[in-house]
């Protein structure tokens, strides 16, 4: 009952008040029981919004009348500072404060000059004696009270309140709290004139060509300010019994440092680096005190982060003197994981971790100035400090937290890059250093889900889940494997020593039990591959030291291991080393040896169908390396192909050991080879042997019927199935393996078979069948007359695959199968932007639900099939474009029923084929064949394009109609119109 008492009270005395009201200032006096009893009504009513008992209809109805008062009643001055006085609460007090604003912002204009003098006065006095003491008065109350006088200067200064700097001022000598008033105050008015920008703009100009007219008295005021107030604090901390005087003196110090960083971000680079740099040496003495070195270290990095001509830059250069370096320096050696942690609660001291992100972020700025300015044309030489920089940037790069080492990162990116820092002694010695400390932070630890390593609990504080860490590790991971790459170009031997104790290390170090001991063979091969990967592009010849990495690569291929994460990393190793195999021939078999039983890699346990992630991922690797191989060093495989050749023949013998996708890049591997025999008939003659199983299944009569007829294609490929039990076996499995298996096996012919690159071994191997008119020779490719028997029934794929989306065939499909069509996750995340769910490698299945399977098998098929049309015209060249009706086939086929096929399925056929289709035809072949597909495919896209516009446009025309549909629906029940 009371509280509805007060609201009906306040709410009919307001009403009486507002029907008689007087019209001058000079009834004051007789109006003080007045605007007493109303400033009682208006406590009371603030009581009421602010009270956790009250109910939303009587705070609403507090609101109103307190919003009425504000925008109605001519005594708000009055009230207002009544309610300010410090006799009153905090809350009330701030609420009459919030009046005086509201009447400066909304009615100075109608102000007299002498009612603007007393509120302004008034105000100055609040400010002089009516706050409490500086330790005891609430921060919102300042806040207020500082913003009052801010919006006063936004309306008077300098025009008419042209000693407002001087009063700000000499209200500093009044005492502390004064002082940080007068510092809230500079901070607002900066925010609101530069950063918010909350004013008029010729307004602004004034104010903003006023304070930069002053800003050298400003500068000084506040450097007098904080060092003043500094020294006390230094002084007073050290005294028995004056701890609250310190605590005061702190506490301007800190409103100091904080309005500095609101100029600092955008006053003339002069005024920072005034008098050699006054400025910065202040606050890198201050990043020794714990209670400001936070402040200090972001007023820093706001300075060094600043752009601008490089002349303006260069006194910066004296941080990298004795005393502000030695201070850096100590900084950022006490950043140890102990020293952050919470005493009474184990956990991470916020204060302290955010100083050390801010002080890394300074290093990081300050790496950037030194990259600018040493080796420009101001003549900045190398500082004779930069080995306590680095040693302080190196400090971050060994620390616990994953957000500090990769902060890092860049900036060692730069320094190793740079053409003259580069060749320093000073940076080649920290090389050595980053690259045995990259052994240690390129090991992925510190999930924030776990308790294995300090840095755990950092993560906790940077990372929401293991996902965001994972997503910032492999960030970080791939900066400093550049980094790891640009040391190696400094010190080539060092590192090449150091990834060699490493490699020896982990074979020497038994497995553990759970992933730790992958995880570290998965570092470890990480930086290999950058140290090795680098080393035989920057060495000379003659410089390699073949012996140390024969060596190497035979412990390597000699190391046993049934872990198939570990056995993956082997494999890599084993490519990143195998340049030095070149050198001792007869290595070879033994590498070779060592890379196919990982092929054919099975754990006892398993069965096909239900393989471990981690071995279907090692059979790949296996079989990507000895791609790579054979691409890379094709010519020196040559004398191995025969047995090679053999191998694989008995590998197919057994269908068992073998996916259709392995054997597959087998014969990749192979044809890659034969493009060394440089001899066409030769060439082709095993093209044909190679491709004779395929050719046959291909062309049979029961896949012409399948590939012909949408309708037998998906009762082929088990579409049209429901199955109802998840684990039943897929019988139509080895059909879509089968379709899958032609196609990837043409897309490698097309991929990989070549004439050889030298033109004179390419006319003597009979691959030139005649010259251009200008003289180019034509080659012909030994693919290029059995892929011409295979590409009829490609077009029939193609147009099959279009005619599956027509609405017909769509309702073939089963109730299990309705989703096949649709886009892949994986595709929807890339586009946007959402990583990939972070998976254990170790125990998860890759086994796919029997959806998931006919939804990647369509997918895949659809993208390979143009794969094969885009790379036909670069492999087989006039043999593809002279083919006749081509332009008919490809209208007939890959342009059928494009009304029908979804977006998502327009970009293979754009990107994959048509693209690579127009870049290599050649200009001879324009009127028979590209003018008869590019017309009707641009009609066609410009039209579904204006299409998806008109849509956009309808949906964003209808939300201004949103809130009446919305209205409208809820008086009546949704009908199928409605739902759709």
């Amino acid at each position: 009952m009371y509280v509805e008492l007060v609201v009906e009270c306040a709410v009919h005395f307001t009403d009486l008040l507002l029907c008689y009201i007087p019209s001058s200032w000079t009834c004051l006096k007789a109006m003080a029981e007045p605007i007493r009893a109303l400033c009682d009504e208006l406590i009371k009513a603030v009581n009421v919004m602010m009270e956790a008992e009250s109910s939303q209809t009587y705070r609403l109805e507090a609101l109103k009348f307190i919003e009425e008062f504000k925008e109605k009643s001519p005594l708000c001055v009055e009230c207002g500072l009544q309610l300010a006085e410090i006799s009153q609460t905090a809350v009330v007090r701030h609420f009459g404060l919030q009046i005086l604003e509201h009447v400066v912002k909304f009615k100075w204009n109608d102000m007299a000059p002498q009612e603007k003098l007393q509120l302004k006065n008034s105000t100055m006095g609040l400010l002089s004696d009516g706050t409490h003491p500086i330790l005891q008065e609430e921060c919102h109350v300042k806040d207020a009270l500082s913003r009052i006088v801010v919006e006063m200067i936004k309306r008077e200064w300098p025009q008419h309140w042209p000693d407002m700097l001087k009063e700000m001022e000499a209200l500093t000598a009044m005492g502390d709290t004064q002082t940080e008033l007068v510092m809230l105050v500079l901070l607002r008015l900066a925010e609101d004139v530069i950063t918010f920008q909350t004013l008029p703009t010729q307004r602004r100009r004034d104010i903003q060509h006023t304070l930069t007219q002053n800003m050298d008295s400003i500068f000084t005021f506040l450097l007098g300010i904080l060092q003043l107030h500094v020294n006390e604090y230094k002084k007073m901390k050290c005294i028995a019994g004056q701890e609250l005087k310190a605590k005061a003196h702190w506490r301007v110090g800190v409103s100091a440092l904080n309005t500095l960083a609101g100029y600092i971000d955008w006053v003339a680079l002069v005024h920072i680096t005034n008098d050699n740099c006054h400025l910065l040496e202040i606050l890198c003495l201050l990043l020794s005190e714990p209670e400001l070195q936070l402040e200090a270290a972001e007023c820093l990095l706001i300075a060094i982060s600043r752009k601008g001509k490089l002349e303006e830059r260069k006194p910066f250069m004296v941080l990298f003197d004795e005393v502000a370096m030695n201070y850096i320096l100590s900084a950022a050696q006490s950043a140890g994981g102990a020293a952050l942690c919470n005493q009474s609660s184990g956990g991470i001291v916020e204060r302290r971790y955010t100083f050390l992100k801010r002080l890394c972020q300074v290093l990081c700025a300050l790496g950037s100035q030194i990259c600018s300015l040493v080796g420009s044309d101001i003549e900045v030489q190398v500082p004779v400090n930069l080995d306590k920089y680095m040693e302080a940037l190196f400090a971050f790069t060994t620390h616990p937290s994953q957000f500090l080492k990769s902060s890092t990162q860049m900036t060692w990116g730069n320094l190793f890059r740079h053409e003259i820092l580069s060749k320093d002694p000073v940076v080649g010695q920290m090389a050595i250093k980053y690259l045995r400390a990259a052994r240690i932070n390129l090991v992925k630890t510190g999930f924030p889900s776990k308790n294995d390593c300090p840095g755990c609990e950092f993560s906790r504080v940077d990372f929401d889940s293991d996902e965001d860490f994972n997503c910032s590790f492999n960030s970080f991971k791939a900066q400093q494997g550049e980094a790891v790459r640009l040391a190696c170009k400094i010190v080539p031997f060092e590192a090449f020593q150091i990834a060699k104790e490493w490699v020896q290390y982990q074979i020497c170090t038994p497995i553990g039990t759970g992933n730790t001991t992958s995880v570290q063979w998965d570092a470890m091969t990480f930086f290999t591959e950058s140290v090795f990967g680098q080393l035989f592009k920057i060495l000379e010849k003659e410089k390699i030291p073949i012996d140390e990495g024969m060596e190497l690569l035979q412990m390597v291929v000699h190391y046993e291991t049934r872990d198939p994460l570990i056995l993956s990393c082997v494999l890599t190793i084993i490519s990143t080393l195998f340049p030095f195999v070149i050198h001792q021939p007869h290595f070879l078999p033994q590498v070779l040896f060592k890379i196919f039983p990982s092929i054919t890699f099975e754990l006892v346990e398993e069965c096909k169908a239900h393989r471990s992630r981690a071995v279907k991922n090692l059979r790949r690797h296996a079989c990507s390396s000895i791609i790579r191989i054979c691409r890379d060093y094709s010519d020196f495989m040559l004398p191995c192909f025969d047995m090679m050749y053999e191998h694989v023949k008995r590998l197919f013998s057994n269908e068992l050991l073998l996916t259709q996708m392995e054997k597959c890049a087998l014969m990749e591997a192979l044809i890659l080879i034969s493009n060394q025999f440089k001899d066409y008939n030769k060439q082709k003659a095993f093209l044909k042997e190679i491709m004779a199983p395929v050719t046959a299944q291909w062309l049979s009569e029961e896949m012409k019927s399948v590939l012909l007829d949408p309708v037998n294609f998906l009762a082929y490929v088990g579409a049209d199935q429901v199955i109802s039990d998840a684990d039943t076996e897929d019988q139509m499995g080895i059909n879509r393996s089968r379709v899958s298996f032609c196609v990837n096996t043409i897309l490698g012919v097309v991929k990989r078979a070549r004439w050889p690159a030298n033109p004179v071994e390419a006319k003597a191997g009979g691959f030139v069948v005649s010259t251009t008119s200008d003289g180019a020779p034509i080659y012909r490719n030994p693919c290029a007359e059995h892929l011409q028997a295979l590409l009829p029934n490609l077009f029939a794929l193609i147009r099959t695959q279009n005619s599956l989306f027509l609405p017909e065939n769509t309702n073939r499909l089963s109730k299990t199968f309705t989703r096949v069509y649709d886009i892949m996750d994986m595709e929807k995340n890339f586009a946007l932007g959402i990583p990939q769910p972070l998976l254990d490698a170790c125990d998860s299945s890759a086994y796919r639900n029997i959806a998931e399977r006919m939804q990647g098998f369509f997918s895949s098929l659809y993208d390979n099939c143009f794969h094969v049309l885009g790379n036909a015209g670069p492999c087989m060249q006039q043999d593809f474009y002279a083919i006749e009706g081509l332009a008919e086939q490809i209208v007939g086929s890959a342009f059928t029923h494009l009304d029908s096929v979804p977006d998502h399925r327009l970009r293979p056929l754009v990107r994959l084929f048509m693209k690579q289709l127009v870049m290599s035809c050649p200009r001879d072949y324009y009127d028979s064949l590209l003018n008869p597909l590019l017309g009707p495919l641009f009609t066609y896209l410009l039209q579904r394009l204006n299409f998806r516009w008109q849509i956009v446009n309808q949906r964003t025309s209808l939300c201004g109609q949103g809130y009446v549909a919305l209205l409208y629906r809820r008086r009546r029940p949704l009908s199928n119109c409605d739902s759709g």
